[in-house]
Order: C-alpha cells, then sequence, then structure tokens
C-alpha cells in the first residue's frame, strides 16, 4: 500500500511535535486527522495540510469515544501517533502533589491506552497498522525533581513494550520515538507554568532538537516496508549526553 492511501491520526497536534508530524505526514502523502483540545489551531493546521480537525482531550473518555467514532466512521486507519502528553513542574518526592502526577499519568499513560485500545480494531482491520507512541529520553533514565515525568514516561515505554508483544502476529507494527531536549514547543512553558524565562533557560547556551526532527524520525518509521518493524528511536541533541549532562557555550 503506498503512503498517498495511508490515513494517519496524530494527537496533541495543536503545536511543537505533533504540529510538526501532521505536516510531515501530509507531505509523504498520508491523509491525516489532527486531535487536540485547541480547535482553533487544529483547524488552522489542518487547512494547512488538506487533512482533518477533531477537538480531542486524551484524558476525558467522553472525548476519546466521540473522536474515535468520527475516524472510525470515515474509512480506514493505517497510523496512530500518540504525542499528546507533557510534564508539570520539577517538584522532588517529597514535595511532591498529587494532582500533578495525576496529571501527567494520565496524558501520558491513560491517554495512550485509550487511544490505543479504541483505534486498535481499525488498526488491525486495515491489514498494515502501526502505533507510534511519543516517548522521551525521560523513560530511560531519571533526575532529581522529575519522578513524576520519568515514572510516567518509564510506563509509557513498558506499555509500548508490551504491545508489541501482544499484538505478534497481528498486523500492526509498534514504535517508540523517545527525544531528548526540543526546542521550538510549549513542553517546558508548561512545566513551569507558563514562566517563558525559565523555560527559555532549559536550551540556552545549545541547540536543542526541533520538532521538524522527531517528526522526521516518526515518519522514517512510518514509511518503512509493512514486515520492518522500528523498536525505537532515540534522539538527543548533539550537545546532550543525559538529562544532566548538558554542553552550554559560554555567552
Amino acid at each position: 500500500m503506498s503512503e498517498s492511501s495511508k490515513t494517519a491520526v496524530v494527537t496533541g497536534a495543536s503545536s511543537g511535535i505533533g504540529a510538526a508530524t501532521a505536516r510531515a505526514l501530509a507531505r509523504a502523502g498520508f491523509r491525516v486527522t489532527v486531535g487536540a483540545r485547541r480547535l482553533d489551531r487544529l483547524e488552522a493546521l489542518a487547512a494547512e495540510i488538506g487533512g482533518t480537525a477533531l477537538r480531542l482531550d486524551v484524558t476525558a473518555p467522553a472525548s476519546v469515544e466521540h473522536f474515535v467514532a468520527a475516524v472510525t466512521g470515515s474509512g480506514t486507519l493505517n497510523l496512530l501517533v500518540n504525542n499528546a502528553g507533557g510534564a508539570i513542574g520539577l517538584d522532588r518526592l517529597e514535595d511532591s502533589k498529587d494532582d500533578s502526577w495525576e496529571t501527567m499519568f494520565a496524558t501520558n499513560v491513560l491517554g495512550v491506552v485509550r487511544m490505543t485500545r479504541a483505534l486498535l480494531p481499525a488498526l488491525v482491520a486495515s491489514g498494515a497498522g502501526h502505533v507510534v507512541n511519543v516517548g522521551s529520553t525521560a523513560g530511560r533514565e531519571t533526575y532529581p525533581g522529575g519522578s513524576g515525568y520519568t515514572a510516567a514516561k518509564h510506563g509509557l515505554k513498558a506499555l509500548t513494550q508490551t504491545l508489541r508483544q501482544e499484538l505478534l502476529g497481528r498486523p500492526v507494527r509498534v514504535t517508540e520515538v523517545a527525544p531528548g531536549l526540543v526546542g521550538e514547543t510549549e513542553f517546558s512553558l508548561v512545566r513551569f507554568g507558563g514562566d517563558a524565562e525559565r523555560a527559555r533557560a532549559v536550551y540556552r547556551g545549545l541547540e536543542p532538537l526541533t520538532p521538524e526532527d522527531v517528526a522526521d524520525a516518526i515518519v522514517w518509521a512510518a514509511t518503512r516496508p509493512a514486515h520492518v518493524n522500528i523498536d525505537e528511536i532515540v534522539l538527543r541533541p548533539l550537545a546532550q549526553a543525559t538529562s544532566t549532562a548538558v554542553h552550554r557555550r559560554e555567552s
């Protein structure tokens, strides 16, 4: 099946990696449905790429149900990119807040579970399905102040690997794409509660990945032959070795 006849869903597509991925998939020939909470941004993106915009809150079962009904009612589905997620704060465990942890698990883990579970029948029925989960290097290491986010992304990594085993023998590929520092997104702005200066400081003195870099990895995995499963792709900027080992240029 050529990419020009394939369909894709991208969650968290109103900005950053999700929006870049939707654009890259459209350029590769996919018909793309984008989902996120900010419908105005989605509609502008859909108009740009010739796709479909549907409001989606992956933490709300009713929203997921409505979204999935619209997607599956319009035909087959070949690719699901679970991109919705994010981090909140840098509290140490002793200072952690339940609501922050609950939000991170609701988006990074349970949201992926809901979307994958609901769309899996359509992916299987396509005969050439693919689930791509956008994880993080935080799913492979830990750092002080990051216990909530790293726990959530470790959870995402575990469920991705489990899904790959559970789908063995069925025509659905499973991939995790795990980036390190990515600039030009709202990740750090959200993490720090809208503190723009603190968010900018994360990337100061280095060249981070761009959303397009991550999108390129996602599209590469998605466009391999159907018998080739890319289990995981981990990518970081050259200036980053781990979450805490980062080389910054002197100002």
